[in-house]
């Protein structure tokens, strides 16, 4: 899909552990919120491709998988999975390559 949107809501929860490396730390994934209550909101300004590339997403979700789901939920469930990886892989991850490129 074109233009990967990432978020910052992830940054702010709380950390175990020593410090050191993010890829020598065992990295115990967050699981995205899901279908709740938010009491915190941001506002992101997307591309019409990327607003489209997000719906048609959700259209294979559903269509393809099973799973219903809105465009909230998915854009939660991908930061879940960014802070993941780059909290495992630092410089490595895909959200550093990403954002260096531009």
């Amino acid at each position: 899909m074109p233009g990967r949107l990432s978020g910052v809501s992830e940054l702010f929860r709380p950390t175990t552990g020593e410090p050191g490396p993010a890829a020598e730390q065992p990295t115990e994934q967050v699981a995205p919120s899901g279908r709740v209550r938010h009491d915190e909101k941001i506002t992101v300004y997307v591309s019409s491709a990327e607003l489209i590339a997000l719906e048609q997403a959700r259209l294979i979700l559903r269509a393809e998988h099973g799973v219903a789901v809105d465009r909230g939920r998915i854009v939660r469930a991908a930061i879940s999975l960014v802070m993941a990886e780059l909290e495992a892989r630092g410089g490595e991850s895909g959200l550093v390559r990403a954002l260096s490129e531009q």
